[in-house]
């Protein structure tokens, strides 16, 4: 049995396939499973490694049999899920839809791996947005209080596990990383949407005028800690992810718009706020440093102005691609 097989659910998302890129590029066996076909290149990390990866279309809504029979075959030790209706705002219109698939669905394929003796880690790919707003450096015991349907269709996911790792000793560990970002992300995110709009002379959205705080980190840290984490987590534990300086979404846009010599009032619309934003969150990421010896290596600045290079090396591919979030249930 291989302890080097991984399946990564949820591949086709910006996290999942550059934890792919990621794992191939450390020879690992990888397995990929997803409910849509693979994305164009564009957006795909893994391109040049894609002969090396074993995709499968299988939806965790529909295809639960199908996911746990593959690692029945294959004996896969190692499960990183980031299967997930992801959009935030967007969870307001068809809640049920996050519900399905954030609670119900990913509960039942939790009750279907915890019966696998053979099972060394599953990782599951949370969301700091289970905590609300908070003030301060936000810890992992921090209480929940989510305050979207997406926030809280994960929170009682998070909840089921927790109960399962109590009762049954699974083998899970939880990832929570704020605001990721880099090349091949889908650019109705904010830093890639900011280049793309201002590139072709189109004005920026910028939501309650973008007062609230994040702390941005790059995905080739994220993967470097999730792989830490999925080898030497302790089961059980919630591991942050993240850099360790706030900023305004406002004060990042200024910041890329700069470097593109683009001037802020002719390239921003100030628009009305979402419901039920967060203002502010600054995980503390002092557990997975202090203990698994992970340092961000990847500055703001220099994370953005390579995700610069792929959007105007990308230009005319990612003009034809859809400007916004398209749901699909």
């Amino acid at each position: 049995m291989s302890k080097n097989k991984v399946i990564v659910i949820g591949s086709n998302s910006f996290s999942g396939a550059s934890f792919c890129d990621y794992l191939l590029s450390r020879d690992y066996e990888v397995f990929a499973a997803s409910r849509s076909e693979e994305p164009k290149s564009v957006f795909l990390p893994y391109t040049n490694n894609k002969n090396k990866l074993k995709f499968y279309q299988y939806d965790v809504n529909t295809h639960i049999s199908e996911i746990v029979e593959l690692i029945k075959k294959e004996k896969i030790t190692k499960v990183v899920n980031y299967a997930a209706q992801s959009m935030v705002a967007q969870s307001w219109q068809h809640p049920e839809h996050w519900y399905m698939t954030n609670t119900y669905s990913t509960i039942k394929l939790h009750n279907e791996l915890r019966q696998l003796d053979f099972l060394d880690k599953y990782v599951h790919i949370s969301t700091p947005e289970v905590y609300g707003s908070c003030n301060g450096l936000v810890k992992e015991h921090t209480n929940y209080n989510p305050s979207t349907p997406y926030a809280t269709s994960r929170a009682a996911a998070d909840m089921s596990l927790k109960n399962f790792y109590d009762v049954y000793d699974f083998p899970v560990v939880f990832t929570r990383a704020a605001n990721v970002y880099g090349q091949h992300q889908q650019i109705y995110r904010i830093i890639p949407k900011t280049i793309f709009a201002s590139s072709l002379g189109e004005q920026l959205p910028l939501h309650g005028g973008g007062h609230s705080k994040r702390s941005f980190i790059h995905i080739d840290d994220v993967s470097d800690a999730t792989e830490k984490i999925m080898n030497g987590g302790k089961n059980g534990d919630i591991y942050h992810i993240s850099g360790k300086e706030n900023i305004t979404i406002r004060n990042l846009v200024e910041m890329i718009l700069d470097g593109l010599d683009k001037n802020f009032d002719e390239c921003v619309n100030i628009t009305e706020d979402r419901l039920g934003k967060d203002s502010a969150y600054l995980l503390d990421s002092s557990k997975l440093r202090d203990e698994l010896g992970w340092n961000d290596n990847i500055s703001l600045k220099s994370g953005i102005s390579q995700t610069v290079d792929w959007v105007k090396n990308n230009i005319d591919i990612l003009k034809k691609q859809p400007l916004e979030y398209i749901h699909k249930a």
